[in-house]
């Protein structure tokens, strides 16, 4: 019995072991037959026809990237093409960004099995091929990205399958075509963003209830501003010149998330029924004419992301609650500049800890900067300039240890740049001009190595330069314009590698301006650029947000390549190194006490524009070689002591007054010589109170030594007068 049973139990282990084996093999056998189908399917012919079609279209199209190496029968060998498994005709044809151009070619049309077409970012022109309507079965169609032209052709009305269409980014001009929103019951996604159409939105549009997501903005459209009546997802109409008031849009109550209506002309109020959109995420109505006070009601729901309500005219009091809840607040930018808001900046926006960017600037706000404002840790910018704001700079900014931007220029700000401020060591721009600090740059904001705009200008500033700036190795812009600053300037002043701007004009900087080395800067050098405005800078910070993902700073820096020492207490010449600096744009070195001669290397400053050396002691004669300087629009050198003759046929006369004030200088008014009439340079008021500054305590004391000695001398000479001390007394002898 024992035995029987030991064999019993090894023949049914030795048939488990025969079952598994065979089911292996047949799972084998079976992925390598569906192996060997994917392989078959993958070299399935191209359809002949379809084939002829491809490249009769490769031939009418420039290719300068050859990436249209087609070869071969196989669909697996033609880049950007799609074929299907069972006959071969092409379903798909994506070739985006392949910088292809040209026009289109009929051929195209021979491919009536088509899915999707995607030919965009490409250089593509002419008009859309009419034949386009044999595209019967076509449910993508994106020619975005391109320079086509012309009349959008009525037979794409055929398209009934189509889903989405974009022709985004085009050059069309014409009429939005009428029949846009009739011609097909499926299509969800409408782009016809940035080309010019013109005329109103058809009717139909406004009732396709498959549509989703509709984007026709950077067009001409025009006309008041329509209720949609279906369900969207997505609503772009910016710039464009749609009128009249806001909509509620009520029948996207739940389902719109984006809703960019910027750079309109729409006029009225915000209506409340805007905030009560449960699934809005972005909100963009800038630039228009929308005004009145924003109602307390006006409170939208926790998935509000963006919220740009900046350049309109509202006014009133800024909203004390924005969102439902700050704790669960998903806020990341906050736009209301440039309108006419008043009061005190809420303590609710210290609240909304997801924000990254605040923008309150151009407004009427007063009252102190919230000391809470660094419970905003994620904040990367902060704009609060131009209003009236008072107090200091708030200590607890360090708190907001990601800050890339603190713009608080132009308000009624006092007290001194805290030294901890150091902490904000991923510092970009730093502004905190036209107010009213003072003290000294402390030597702490060296931390500040990230630094690449600091405007502390006009302010009330002291002290001299001190080595911290040197640690701000990034440096674009530097102002330190009108302030109290002194001393000498220190031979690293223009020695930063990518400095664009130094304004130091307006203070009391006085010894000479150190010969040091000037060519370090790519900007003062390369002479490639063309900005007109020599001494304000620019800054547009305006952030673009893409949904999902974190914010971060762009900015422009729109200023000219410019030095400006001017309004100080300079002496001694002017380096030669400073006019062999072939990008610089502007030079300033106006109202100082410079002697010498003007450089004669001034052929080297091709991309000079503006040149004031007026008001110093500058003599010699004038370079000729001035008059090369092709780019220069204003020039002045009056109030010096140049000398010789200066012939105004070479150009000069584009200068009205530029050689006023130099005693010794003939402007010829033709090339004979003649007319030259000499005056002696007038006396200065401002020169003669900055030479008595110049001359210090030894004036002063002389001055009012004379003075004693006179009155004495006078009082003895009277009074020694008989006659003098009877008048005076009323007595007789």
């Amino acid at each position: 019995m024992e035995t029987r049973w030991d064999f019993s139990e090894k023949a049914g282990r030795i048939f488990e072991s025969m079952f598994l084996l065979m089911f292996i093999l047949s799972i084998s056998t079976i992925s390598s037959s569906v192996a060997d189908a994917d392989n078959l399917l993958d070299e399935m012919t191209l359809n002949a026809q379809d084939k002829a079609s491809l490249l009769l279209f490769r031939s009418q199209v420039r290719d300068p990237n050859q990436r249209l190496l087609w070869v071969g029968s196989g669909c697996a060998n033609w880049t950007g093409v799609g074929c299907s498994r069972w006959n071969g005709r092409v379903l798909a044809l994506n070739l985006t960004g392949f910088n292809l151009s040209g026009q289109l070619h009929s051929s195209l049309c021979n491919l009536s099995s088509l899915e999707t077409l995607n030919l965009s970012r490409n250089n593509l022109s002419g008009s859309i091929p009419p034949c386009f309507s044999s595209f019967w079965n076509l449910k993508t169609l994106d020619l975005s990205y391109n320079m086509f032209s012309g009349v959008v052709p009525d037979t794409l009305m055929k398209l009934s399958r189509l889903t989405h269409l974009d022709f985004s980014h085009n050059m069309f001009d014409e009429m939005l075509p009428y029949w846009i929103g009739n011609f097909s019951l499926k299509l969800q996604k409408l782009e016809m963003g940035y080309n010019s159409f013109q005329g109103e939105i058809p009717e139909g549009l406004l009732h396709l209830k498959s549509l989703k997501f509709l984007d026709l903005s950077h067009n001409n459209l025009s006309g008041n501003l329509p209720d949609f009546r279906q369900s969207l997802e997505h609503l772009n109409l910016e710039s464009n010149s749609f009128s009249g008031t806001l909509q509620c849009l009520s029948s996207s109550i739940d389902s719109l998330s984006l809703l960019n209506l910027a750079k309109n002309s729409l006029e009225g109020g915000i209506p409340t029924c805007i905030s009560s959109l449960r699934t809005l995420a972005h909100l963009n109505l800038s630039s228009n004419q929308l005004s009145y006070e924003i109602s307390p009601r006006f409170v939208f729901s926790n998935r509000l992301i963006v919220l740009d309500l900046s350049y309109n005219q509202l006014s009133g009091y800024l909203p004390k609650k924005i969102l439902e809840s700050s704790e669960k607040s998903g806020l990341i930018v906050l736009d209301l500049s440039h309108n006419q808001f008043s009061g005190d900046i809420p303590l609710g926006f210290t609240e909304l800890k997801s924000l990254q960017a605040l923008f309150l600037s151009h407004n009427l706000l007063t009252g102190e900067i919230p000391s809470r404002i660094g419970n905003l840790t994620y904040l990367q910018v902060i704009d609060l300039s131009h209003n009236s704001l008072s107090g200091s700079i708030p200590l607890n900014f360090i708190g907001c240890f990601q800050l890339l931007a603190l713009i608080l220029n132009n308000n009624n700000l006092s007290g001194e740049i805290q030294p901890e401020l150091d902490a904000l060591d991923i510092l970009k721009i730093l502004d905190v001009s036209n107010n009213k600090i003072s003290g000294q740059i402390p030597l702490t904001l060296a931390g500040c190595k990230s630094l690449e705009v600091v405007d502390l200008s006009y302010n009330n500033l002291s002290g001299p330069l001190n080595d911290a700036l040197t640690k701000w190795s990034n440096l674009r812009y530097l102002s330190l314009a009108h302030n109290k600053f002194n001393g000498p300037l220190a031979s690293w002043i223009f020695m930063f590698e990518g400095i664009q701007t130094i304004d130091l004009s307006g203070n009391t900087f006085s010894g000479n301006i150190p010969d040091g080395i000037f060519n370090v800067s790519l900007h003062f050098n390369n002479g490639n650029f063309n900005n007109e405005k020599p001494k304000v800078p620019l800054l547009d910070s305006k952030l673009s947000v893409v949904m999902g993902d974190d914010l971060h700073l762009n900015y422009n820096l729109s200023s000219s390549v410019t030095i400006d020492l001017s309004e100080n207490m300079l002496h001694g010449q002017i380096p030669d190194g400073l006019f062999n600096l072939h990008g610089l744009e502007y030079l300033n070195l106006s109202h100082n006490f410079l002697n010498g001669q003007i450089p004669g290397n001034l052929q080297s400053m091709w991309s000079l524009k503006i040149l004031d050396l007026s008001h110093n002691s500058l003599s010699g004669q004038v370079p000729a070689n001035l008059s090369s300087l092709g780019n220069l629009t204003h020039l002045n050198l009056s109030f010096n002591y140049f000398s010789g003759i200066v012939n105004k046929t070479k150009g000069y006369w584009r200068f009205s007054g530029a050689f006023a004030g130099n005693p010794n200088l003939c402007v010829e008014t033709s090339g004979s010589g003649d007319g030259c009439q000499l005056k002696a340079r007038p006396v200065e008021p401002e020169r003669a109170f900055e030479e008595g500054k110049e001359n210090g305590p030894i004036s002063v004391w002389v001055f009012s030594v004379s003075a004693c000695v006179s009155f004495y001398i006078v009082g003895v000479v009277l009074f020694c007068s008989s006659r003098t001390r009877n008048f005076m007394f009323g007595t007789k002898d």
